[in-house]
């Protein structure tokens, strides 16, 4: 195979009828599950399934989710600021990471390495990398603030990606954030359920890869 990623792969999944018939119904119906209208439409889901591909880098998943969420009503203005949350939630990641690089290097600090406590050394990056910290904030600032979609639904879109991240420091900042604009926990609920279809979605459309490699 000398081509990684075609569009025409994807005609292996149809063997998985075949192969796994009871995982193929049981996965297609987790998916109509998650994406159909609840506490978010489906087109808040599909926009939230976009941003979460780009996470996942999957792109038979950025192909099917695109068009999907284009068919709900998705514009292209929406789909690139939900993706540009996720960037901005990917960089947050790394940021409030580095507070473990600070801890490594004190000798007092505690033995948990996950405590809310740790974002207090996030004033590290500030003193040592400003300009680029700075850079960071204002990049965070503009991706997160209302537009074409917004503010509540990009910190739930935050809180998606962070889960699929899986930063525990991004999930409470973000959280919390969510919380202020307003989302429910049943929102919540559905775009973190969207996050784990797409994950699992991945692994799923890549068989289309396996199946080729092995039939060469």
């Amino acid at each position: 195979m000398s081509d990684l990623y075609t569009k025409e792969n994807m005609q292996n999944l149809a063997q998985l009828k075949k192969l796994a018939p009871e995982q193929v119904k049981a996965f297609n119906d987790f998916n109509a599950d998650v994406l159909k209208d609840g506490a978010l439409s489906n087109k808040e889901k599909e926009i939230i399934a976009v941003a979460i591909t780009h996470v996942t880098q999957c792109p038979y998943c950025i192909e099917s989710h695109t068009k999907s969420a284009k068919k709900a009503g998705a514009t292209l203005e929406e789909l690139c600021e939900a993706i540009f949350v996720t960037a901005a939630v990917e960089a947050g990641g790394t940021v409030t990471h580095s507070t473990h690089v600070h801890n490594a290097k004190n000798k007092e600090a505690s033995d948990v390495l996950y405590a809310r406590s740790n974002l207090k050394s996030l004033g590290q990056l500030g003193k040592f990398a400003s300009d680029g910290f700075k850079g960071y904030q204002a990049f965070s600032a503009v991706a997160t603030k209302s537009g074409q979609l917004s503010s509540k639904i990009k910190e739930i879109i935050a809180v998606a990606v962070a889960n699929t991240i899986q930063c525990p420091y991004c999930i409470d900042v973000h959280t919390k954030n969510a919380d202020k604009q307003g989302a429910t926990g049943e929102e919540l609920a559905e775009a973190i359920m969207v996050a784990s279809a797409v994950r699992a979605g991945g692994a799923y459309a890549h068989m289309a890869n396996m199946i080729q490699c092995y039939q060469e």
